[in-house]
């Protein structure tokens, strides 16, 4: 009876978990009062909401503040007839005001003075790039622009207004366009303060009546306090300019411009950044996995593509590393698949037992397409989780055989590609390991960031591994005066300590009449690299390709330094320096050094 309780009660508090948090992570009841928000809470919620909004598509983003300036015309229409109907009376004229408004709000459309908020929360969090955050504000922006000039041509040779709606409609607009720019820039900073206001309320609330409420009084304080908003003006001027009143540009910029200026700096300034101040440091850390790793270096913040970069991934059970002696050595092992991946494993563990202290850590890489990475529930999180874990019993035998200590966890991103150098500096690894071939990460190179951002500044030692036996026992390294051969050339003395590989250097040079000094330069470079009793192999045939194209039929595995910066690009691209390395029968390690320094290390621990 006893264990039956407790199941009911460990059942009652996992369903409770579910319903008081959301997918995205954010509250969905107030920790402290069930049926109230703190401020950091609100805070969460709009950035997690923020965060779906961000990464949506153009096409979806305008098509939905398309929406958007429909309604508003719905606005404008209401605003004029009712002043119509009612003479003019400044209170009975507003009262449908809010409308076009409601359904934006409550219907989830996209508005520009609504996104003085969302996405600038997410912007200061430094989790996207002000890139990100003027490519949305541009999208939307235009969006609502076309509906409310698509709308404005409604009614402006639809028939739906009367004479008297039609002449206050033209008497609005003249009235916005011969009002001074600084009165009307001052007004509309105010509507864009009550507009970002309603976004903050409307994320606190937790009904729809509450939010009907808040929108309509808002709103209705808008036209009350003779308060200008960007799209309804540009609706005014665009009826103006159809009935040939108006020139565009004189429109634009003595009465759209400083409005739009207005609210933006009202809706930014005014309510955006004041509530970010006020509230705390947790309202990252409790929002998502590792938030405040998430966040977007300064570079990326300032000079990140449109993409963004929402602070996923959805599943990250990847664990803070322990404080670490300097003499720690972590090789982190991205994979796709722990069934077949297992001689990355292996190989990871023959260059970790070398080292005094050293740690595999094996990361099973799951990738989803960018759209599915929102539709996600707890349950369904939990099954990835299990199944991966159970997926990496084998990996964990395959670590235990060789007597290394592992530590495995699993990420489901659909930045798989860029995932990997995110785990590498939240693990401060100091090498990578990955498989090269069909079904791996390289196949699905999706990543928020330029592949020559990534692949230019790696943040360790890569070494990227084809073939599925491998077989160390005949090792060829060709030499060259590079700290990428000289990597490959650690790997080979790695095996012959551990395993006794057979290790043969070469040289290539151009032609009989260099044979000698190219047999002095690798005599050199062999002990230069402790490989001293390597054989050593000089080949005057002046060509590269083909001299390793012949050696590698007697060896089992060619270890090579990459040929140029940029290995990782060019193995998603298809096109490596050296295609022998494609053809050759035996395993291929491809060998490249990072170029984070101790320096930078340490300072990404601080």
């Amino acid at each position: 009876m006893a264990d039956s309780d407790a199941d009911d009660l460990s059942s009652e508090e996992s369903v409770r978990d579910a319903v008081e948090m959301s997918r995205s992570g954010a509250p969905a009841v107030g920790r402290v009062v069930r049926d109230r928000f703190s401020t950091d809470e609100v805070f969460q919620r709009i950035v997690a909401a923020a965060d779906e909004e961000i990464t949506s598509g153009s096409r979806e983003l305008f098509f939905s503040a398309l929406a958007g300036g429909f309604a508003i015309t719905i606005t404008f229409m209401l605003l004029v007839s009712m002043t119509a109907t009612t003479g003019g009376d400044p209170v009975l004229s507003v009262l449908l005001y809010p409308l076009g408004f409601t359904y934006i709000i409550i219907g989830g459309y996209q508005l520009y003075t609504e996104n003085t908020l969302p996405p600038v929360a997410l912007t200061l969090e430094r989790l996207a790039s002000i890139p990100a955050l003027l490519r949305n504000w541009t999208v939307v922006l235009a969006g609502n622009f076309t509906g409310g000039a698509l709308g404005a041509a409604a009614l402006a040779f639809g028939g739906v207004l009367s004479p008297e709606a039609a002449t206050v409609a033209a008497d609005l607009g003249e009235k916005g366009v011969e009002t001074g720019w600084w009165p009307l820039f001052s007004k509309a900073a105010f509507a864009g303060l009550i507009v970002a206001g309603v976004v903050w309320v409307e994320y606190a609330a937790r009904d729809t009546i509450s939010r009907l409420v808040v929108v309509y009084i808002a709103f209705l304080a808008i036209p009350l306090g003779g308060l200008y908003h960007s799209v309804v003006s540009f609706t005014e001027m665009t009826y103006l300019v159809l009935h040939g009143d108006l020139a565009v540009l004189t429109g634009l910029t003595q009465f759209v411009l400083p409005v739009l200026l207005g609210n933006t700096v009202g809706g930014v300034v005014l309510v955006t950044v004041v509530n970010y101040f006020q509230t705390t440091e947790e309202r990252l850390e409790s929002a998502r996995f590792d938030g405040g790793d998430r966040q977007l270096s300064l570079r990326e913040w300032l000079y990140g593509g449109f993409a963004g970069r929402a602070y996923v991934p959805l599943i990250d059970t990847v664990e803070e590393t322990s404080a670490s002696t300097p003499e720690s050595y972590r090789i982190v092992v991205p994979i796709s698949n722990p069934r077949t991946e297992t001689q990355v494993v292996e190989f990871a563990c023959q260059l970790a037992s070398e080292k005094a202290e050293a740690t595999v850590h094996v990361v099973h890489v799951i990738q989803e397409p960018e759209r599915m990475s929102r539709r996600y529930g707890t349950d369904q999180s939990r099954r990835i989780i299990e199944e991966s874990d159970r997926l990496m019993d084998g990996i964990r035998d395959t670590t235990e055989r060789c007597g290394v200590d592992c530590e495995t966890s699993t990420v489901v991103s659909h930045r798989s590609f860029e995932e990997i150098f995110d785990i590498v500096g939240h693990e401060n690894g100091n090498l990578v390991v990955m498989g090269w071939g069909d079904n791996r990460l390289w196949d699905a190179a999706r990543t928020d960031r330029t592949l020559s951002d990534l692949t230019t500044k790696l943040p360790c030692d890569f070494l990227v591994l084809r073939g599925r036996d491998l077989d160390a026992s005949r090792v060829l390294v060709p030499a060259r005066d590079d700290p990428n051969f000289d990597l490959s050339a650690e790997v080979a003395r790695s095996f012959r300590t551990v395993t006794g590989s057979d290790v043969t250097l070469m040289n290539v040079v151009d032609g009989p009449g260099e044979h000698e000094a190219g047999e002095r330069w690798l005599a050199d470079w062999a002990a230069k690299h402790d490989l001293a009793d390597a054989n050593l192999l000089t080949d005057d045939s002046g060509d590269v390709e083909a001299a390793i194209a012949r050696e590698s039929a007697e060896h089992t595995l060619l270890a090579i330094g990459a040929t140029d910066r940029g290995l990782l690009s060019r193995l998603v691209r298809g096109s490596l320096q050296l295609d022998v390395v494609k053809e050759v029968d035996c395993s291929v390690l491809l060998a490249e050094r990072g170029n984070r320094g101790v320096v930078s290390r340490l300072r990404d621990r601080l």
